[in-house]
């Protein structure tokens, strides 16, 4: 049987990565974090104290970086950073570091030998568009930025990191502009993809409409 690709879209705090796990487990397939790969390269920048507006020195750091996804964690360079690609500072120059070509197209290559290898479930924000294009199911989740900015302050409130609601959602209003605005493979809906608007639905409610496409 040939392998199955689900691409789940959508901006920062839509719930895109706790809805691909629990669909992963219950398709029985591999759980893909793209977002995590891009944090995990903007954490080698931040540790190198790299300028992060200058491109060549994030190209140089790129060669000099390894990325597993085992299970549930990332591990870069041999060392499990699941916890420290969430901090603030990563999530204030994620998108910065992502909308580098040089970056996306290594990461795309990974990403897409991982599902040329096997059955995915793989979130981003340009799966259905350009990563795996011709995926068997797309899904693009969106929700308020009330919604998504309340979502993650309660996420790194229960992860212990210091940050208010107000800073969170101008984070994600920024990580939108950026996402949407870059020139390789914006944040968009795929033209076959199935909006799904997660905004005062439950997380069991927005994995039941997903299933309800996929079976």
């Amino acid at each position: 049987m040939s392998n199955i690709s689900i691409a789940i879209d959508g901006p920062a705090g839509a719930g895109k990565s706790t809805i691909a796990k629990i669909i992963a487990k219950v398709k029985k397939l591999t759980y893909i974090d793209t977002g995590a790969m891009y944090r995990a390269v903007t954490l080698k920048c931040i540790q190198e104290q790299v300028d992060l507006q200058d491109h060549r020195q994030v190209e140089a750091v790129l060669m000099d970086t390894k990325i597993e996804l085992i299970g549930d964690s990332i591990f870069l360079n041999g060392t499990n950073v699941s916890e420290e690609i969430r901090r603030s500072e990563v999530n204030k120059w994620v998108s910065e570091v992502a909308k580098l070509s040089a970056v996306r197209k290594k990461m795309v290559e990974m990403q897409r030998a991982i599902a040329d290898s096997q059955s995915v479930v793989m979130d981003g924000r340009d799966i259905g568009t350009f990563v795996l294009p011709h995926a068997a199911y797309k899904f693009f989740l969106t929700a308020s930025i009330e919604e998504r900015a309340k979502r993650r302050f309660e996420e790194q409130q229960q992860k212990g990191f210091s940050t208010s609601l107000a800073e969170v959602k101008s984070e994600i209003e920024n990580r939108d502009r950026i996402d949407t605005e870059r020139d390789l493979a914006p944040l968009t809906q795929a033209r076959d993809a199935i909006l799904i608007d997660t905004t005062g639905l439950s997380i069991e409610e927005v994995v039941d409409k997903i299933l309800s496409y996929i079976q």
